[in-house]
């Protein structure tokens, strides 16, 4: 069952979501080369619970860890680790938090020190494929026409869409009906109505669509080793437009001081 969330409940949904932002931007100031992936962890951590929240990933299914860090080939699920980061490395930070007993879930794709261009345009044409999905989020069309908003923008770039992970629903729950696939039709699929709360979260290879998942369990990576990007917002259907709950402004303002 699809839940509409009351007014309140989006409030409180926003303040988590908000505050995953603030996160990810106080990550985002320690995303250098020599960096690993278990300090920026530490660090998600001790920020979430100084405002308020507690983890959202930490222990879901067993996930050991705050983030999710997933560097170059890794799509999504990286467990962090001693792993450190080398410059023109691409990293995807997945975070969640639960506050006020509703979750906050959003993720952002950075670059370490000089990237080069073919994988710099990956992350940014993933990001516009989010905020192209996000216009489809209105009451009133279909889960459809968010999947093929992603889909039809980034396979005219020769870049595929993963077909074995998708966005979802959000709340009390981090996951939630409805599935929001990253591929799909027009006008097919569950309908859109006002007060659902919707994690959209392109995953967008530079290669082949394909992915296989690690011995731990969880790490998910390219069949091909070609990198991949993501990025995810919360976002609530509203009539005529989608409202954003979560927020990339956070992140950028630290990424546009350390340019």
């Amino acid at each position: 069952m699809v839940l509409i969330k009351t007014e309140e409940e989006i409030e409180l949904i926003r303040e988590s979501s908000l505050l995953v932002g603030k996160t990810l931007a106080e990550v985002a100031r320690h995303i250098i080369p020599g960096a690993t992936t278990l300090d920026l962890d530490r660090i998600a951590e001790e920020f979430i619970r100084d405002h308020g929240g507690v983890p959202g990933f930490k222990g879901y299914n067993g996930f050991p860890a705050t983030l999710c860090v997933s560097v170059n080939d890794e799509v999504v699920h990286g467990i962090p680790g001693k792993r450190q980061l080398q410059d023109g490395d691409i990293v995807s930070v997945d975070c969640g938090v639960k506050k006020n007993g509703y979750f906050g879930d959003s993720a952002y794709t950075f670059a370490v020190g000089q990237v080069s261009d073919d994988v710099l345009l990956l992350m940014q044409r993933t990001k516009e494929s989010l905020y192209l999905a996000i216009e489809t989020a209105v009451a009133g069309r279909r889960i459809g026409d968010i999947g093929y908003a992603v889909q039809s923008y980034v396979e005219g770039y020769g870049y595929s869409v993963v077909r074995d992970l998708v966005g979802h629903g959000l709340g009390k729950n981090l996951h939630e009906k409805p599935e929001v696939p990253n591929f799909g039709r027009r006008g097919q699929g569950k309908e859109l109505r006002e007060g659902m709360v919707l994690a959209i979260e392109p995953m967008i290879n530079l290669g082949v669509k394909n992915v296989t998942q690690d011995n731990d369990g969880w790490t998910i990576r390219t069949a091909d080793k070609m990198p991949s990007a993501h990025f995810e917002h919360d976002v609530v259907v509203r009539k005529g437009q989608a409202e954003i709950l979560s927020s990339f402004v956070f992140i950028e303002d630290v990424l546009n001081k350390n340019n």
